[in-house]
């Protein structure tokens, strides 16, 4: 009999080889993170960061991190789970041995695998290229790292129960990535907004997770901003849970 963990890593097994297939896929989980971080550098050096305690370097680290997240798992995995549903996968996964959960769970892993490699390449090639110091606090960090994947496969579930195509799915993801790269800390630190936006944007989905990881590298994180962080990345992730739970579409929507 076989075991959870071997089902899902079959079928995630499959899913890498139609995931290596779409070059379009690919470009957009693998190169797009990789070059925006970079990109931005120009913008992030005009900030006022050193009254803030920050650098370009602390600044883009995070920011690399978001970029991989948005891409290569949260947008990557909306035109997966359209692309399947649309193709029938789904429903005919739905009638052998695998549950639900194990469906999504193994379709899932191999964005989630990329985004994971890919965060760590990233993290490496800002610490080499920036003059990033190691993190003073290396839990929050991976805390931060480990919430944001989660959220992003969830939300990314959630995102494809309202899109009808794989063609439209990078219009449906579009607001949240967004969304998330002006408020979530990707690109503009929210020690540099307002107080006011600052504690509207402390609400967004990933925010949490990006001021997790940010304050892994700084140290300046209290315990009570840490728990905040972490709870606020937790109970976006049991929504996601309970919104796929409740909305989530097995057969091709007509």
């Amino acid at each position: 009999m076989t075991t959870v963990a071997g089902r899902v890593a079959a079928l995630g097994r499959a899913e890498l080889t139609l995931f290596g297939r779409s070059r379009g896929m690919l470009i957009g989980a693998l190169v797009v993170p990789l070059v925006l971080p970079f990109s931005v550098r120009s913008v992030v050096e005009d900030m006022d960061l050193a009254e803030n305690g920050l650098s370009v370097g602390l600044v883009l680290l995070p920011g690399a991190v978001g970029f991989s997240l948005l891409f290569a798992v949260y947008s990557a995995l909306v035109g997966v789970f359209v692309g399947r549903r649309e193709e029938l996968v789904l429903k005919r996964l739905r009638t052998g041995e695998l549950r639900d959960a194990e469906i999504l769970a193994g379709a899932s892993l191999p964005a989630v695998v990329t985004g994971l490699v890919q965060s760590l390449v990233l993290v490496a090639g800002c610490t080499a290229l920036l003059d990033v110091p190691a993190p003073k606090a290396a839990p929050l960090a991976v805390l931060g790292l480990l919430l944001g994947l989660a959220l992003c496969a969830a939300l990314a579930a959630v995102t494809a129960s309202f899109t009808r195509t794989v063609e439209s799915a990078q219009a449906t993801a579009l607001p949240l990535v967004m969304v998330s790269m002006i408020g979530s800390g990707i690109m503009v630190p929210l020690e540099l907004a307002p107080d006011r936006v600052a504690s509207v944007f402390e609400l967004l989905p990933l925010t949490g997770a990006i001021t997790l990881v940010r304050g892994g590298w700084t140290g300046e994180l209290s315990a009570a901003e840490a728990l905040g962080a972490a709870a606020t990345a937790l109970a976006w992730t049991l929504a996601a849970v309970f919104a796929v739970r409740r909305w989530f579409r097995w057969e091709p929507r007509r």
